[in-house]
């Protein structure tokens, strides 16, 4: 098992933790909703499911359907 021979100071312990950076997430903007998503990722906006400005699922219509 690994056992630290001294102990390490603050200062060295920050040093090695500099490059640990969050980042923030891209946010895309729909073309054709206008609505802010992450990259790469589908959303939903009043009931439709888009992804790359096209409609996945269109869940307003199921909900028509049933009442």
């Amino acid at each position: 098992m690994a056992h630290p021979k001294r102990k390490i100071s603050k200062t060295r312990r920050d040093k090695r933790r500099t490059h640990y950076k969050a980042t923030a997430p891209q946010i895309a903007t729909c073309p054709t909703t206008g609505e802010a998503h992450l990259y790469h990722r589908a959303h939903w906006f009043e009931g439709k499911l888009y992804y790359r400005g096209q409609v996945l699922i269109d869940n307003s219509e199921e909900a028509e359907n049933l009442a």
